[in-house]
């Protein structure tokens, strides 16, 4: 069930989603991903990006615009625009 049937994610939850997300395509730790370390200096590109605006829409079960990631481009910053978009879409 995706997490939106459930309540509103918080900016935490979306946050260790997104670490857990990096971690994975990276091939490292969850905690070798640092939230606050632009997603592009762990060398993740457009092609990236759209993998994991894909995710992300599965995940929360909404559609996500890709200009997103690159206005927010680290983990923290990401995780609290996400969660501000859903709260104001409550």
């Amino acid at each position: 069930m995706p997490e939106s049937d459930l309540e509103t994610p918080t900016a935490e939850s979306l946050a260790r989603w997104l670490t857990d997300c990096v971690a994975t395509h990276l091939e490292r730790p969850v905690d070798a991903i640092d939230p606050t370390v632009p997603l592009s200096d762990y060398g993740l590109d457009s092609l990236y990006a759209l993998s994991v605006i894909a995710e992300l829409e599965d995940h929360l079960d909404i559609s996500v615009d890709p200009t997103v990631m690159w206005d927010n481009p680290t983990v923290d910053a990401l995780s609290k625009a996400l969660a501000e978009e859903l709260a104001s879409d409550d």
